[in-house]
């Protein structure tokens, strides 16, 4: 055979080889391509999985911490209105306790004015009347006072009343003395006559160096005249002029003598 039929073979044997050679090299490479891209999307799968996951335990944590935060607020809200409700009701208490105070002021008040004016009805007071000073205690001196506003006023019966009360609930009052010369005038002026003469002589020697034991026995003839019991009227007017000469009682007695003769 020749060479030249030789070497075209050989040719052809080479480049076979070496096709062969090259798909031989290329069919692990483009296995390997084909097992990467599968791994690489498992992966993504399996990345969006735990991300899926990590989402939804995330939104579950966030779910529960927004139901824990609403159920605090709900507490805290009754919480709020409780306190609302103690601090109404503590405010209710207060006023009342306030009311209550104002209140037990006012008795207190009340009772302070009681107890002093039973205290002053009991421990004597300083008193006066023509210019005589004396203790008497409170319902002694409302009880003059009273019965002179019965004089002034004219209520000669009432004032006669008042002051033969008086005597005799006040028997050893500083006010007697004043007491028995005005209940002798009531007695006059309601026209009770032998009952003034009564208290005015009472009077007259009682207290002889009073300024009205003039009074008294002029007082006394003018019961006597009223009476149309002149010679008594009479002997009671010279006693008023042998025993008061210069008073004005008995100027007067003089001048009442000089009209009945």
């Amino acid at each position: 055979m020749s060479a030249a039929r030789i070497w075209p073979r050989a040719r052809w044997w080479s480049g076979l080889g070496a096709t062969c050679l090259v798909l031989t090299l290329s069919a692990p490479a483009a296995q390997a391509g084909l097992f990467d891209d599968d791994e690489a999307r498992r992966a993504i799968l399996e990345l969006r999985q735990k991300l899926e996951q990590s989402n939804e335990q995330a939104r579950a944590a966030q779910a529960e911490q927004i139901g824990q935060l609403r159920t605090s607020l709900a507490d805290l809200s009754r919480q709020i209105d409780l306190m609302r409700t103690e601090n109404a009701s503590l405010r209710d208490q207060v006023e009342q306790m306030a009311r209550d105070v104002g209140l037990m002021q006012v008795q207190l008040k009340d009772l302070k004015q009681d107890y002093d004016a039973r205290l002053a009805r009991i421990e004597p007071q300083m008193a006066s009347v023509d210019g005589r000073e004396f203790m008497a205690d409170a319902e002694e001196i409302r009880q003059y006072e009273a019965a002179m506003a019965q004089v002034r006023s004219g209520d000669f019966a009432a004032a006669a009343t008042s002051l033969a009360v008086f005597r005799s609930r006040y028997p050893s009052s500083g006010y007697g003395q004043s007491v028995l010369f005005w209940l002798g005038n009531a007695q006059y002026g309601k026209r009770s006559y032998a009952e003034a003469i009564s208290s005015f002589r009472s009077f007259a020697t009682s207290y002889p160096g009073d300024l009205r034991a003039p009074e008294a026995l002029l007082a006394i003839a003018n019961c006597q005249f009223e009476l149309k019991d002149t010679k008594a009227a009479r002997r009671t007017l010279d006693e008023l002029f042998k025993t008061y000469p210069d008073s004005e009682a008995a100027q007067a007695g003089k001048a009442r003598l000089a009209a009945l003769k």
